[in-house]
């Protein structure tokens, strides 16, 4: 059996939260092996990281950083429990290490989440488990992306909490000549404010594109327009739904008089690829409020 010592019970504590002597235990029990521990401590509901592992994550940021050549970006949502956290700063300080470490990965959360650590201790996973201690709530590594261009990718951030870090956050890739990291950043904060779907037409996804038809038939039919007639009908609306949601077919914000791809085209750049993170987007959040939680604990005290 391995033998254990101080530093074995403190780095099961640190990924745990279990307390010393139910993390000392727990390595005895199993030979020294710590992922034994851990699954030890979980299956005996000591570990605190475990315990807080059901609860409903979708607050926290979403960090971006650009590489020094500006030819590299990334992305990375990570979620807590409550906007109380996106205002610690270890949680930002551990937030800023992460995303730097996914420009060295492919960009997917399985990478990011085996990279090794901005803090030399493990891996980016270790790292999470040990902030879910320290800080007392769940958090999930959601979403991570990576862009790469010849040319530049700008980065933007929306309402940034602290720099690099928001509730949404923008990445374009973009190729040509010019300013490229201004032309970059303009669309960026466009797509914060339009949320596209897609980058062109080519890029939407079938299914959606098929349902917005569908929909638009159906409505068609019910005006009692012959077949014939509605055809033409949905060409036209669909071409209004493209502006809508594909991004080079959009308005531009900043000059509605003509769309994004022209204002890119205008300016010498070629759009290589986007990222959109909105904090929290599609999951669903408990009932319980937290403020009514925090009265409820306090009542009577």
């Amino acid at each position: 059996m391995a033998e254990i010592t101080a530093a074995l019970v403190k780095a099961l504590r640190e990924k745990t939260g279990a307390g010393m002597m139910d993390a000392k235990k727990a390595l005895v029990e199993n030979g020294g092996d710590e992922a034994a521990a851990i699954d030890w401590l979980r299956a005996k509901g000591l570990s605190k990281a475990a315990k807080k592992s059901g609860r409903t994550a979708a607050d926290g940021l979403v960090s971006v950083q650009v590489s020094e050549d500006g030819k590299t970006g990334a992305i990375v949502e990570l979620n807590a429990e409550t906007d109380f956290v996106a205002r610690n700063e270890t949680f930002q300080t551990a937030l800023a290490g992460i995303t730097k470490a996914a420009l060295d990965t492919d960009g997917s959360v399985e990478a990011l989440s085996a990279a090794p650590s901005p803090d030399g201790e493990g891996s980016v996973d270790d790292l999470i488990k040990r902030l879910i201690a320290t800080i007392g709530e769940n958090m999930t590594l959601r979403r991570s992306a990576k862009l790469t261009a010849d040319g530049k990718v700008a980065s933007y951030i929306h309402n940034a909490e602290t720099a690099g870090m928001g509730k949404v956050g923008v990445l374009v890739a973009l190729d040509g000549s010019g300013d490229l990291e201004d032309l970059g950043r303009k669309v960026a904060m466009h797509i914060a404010a339009t949320s596209p779907a897609a980058a062109t037409t080519d890029e939407l996804d079938p299914a959606l594109v098929e349902n917005e038809k569908h929909v638009l038939t159906e409505q068609a039919r019910e005006s009692g327009k012959p077949d014939n007639v509605i055809e033409k009908m949905i060409v036209g609306r669909m071409q209004k739904f493209y502006k809508e949601v594909v991004l080079v077919e959009q308005p531009f914000v900043m000059n509605p008089d003509q769309t994004v791809g022209k204002f890119l085209e205008e300016n010498g750049a070629t759009l290589k690829g986007f990222v959109h993170f909105k904090l929290g987007e599609g999951i669903e959040k408990e009932a319980d409020n937290f403020a009514d939680e925090v009265a409820s604990m306090t009542k009577g005290s």
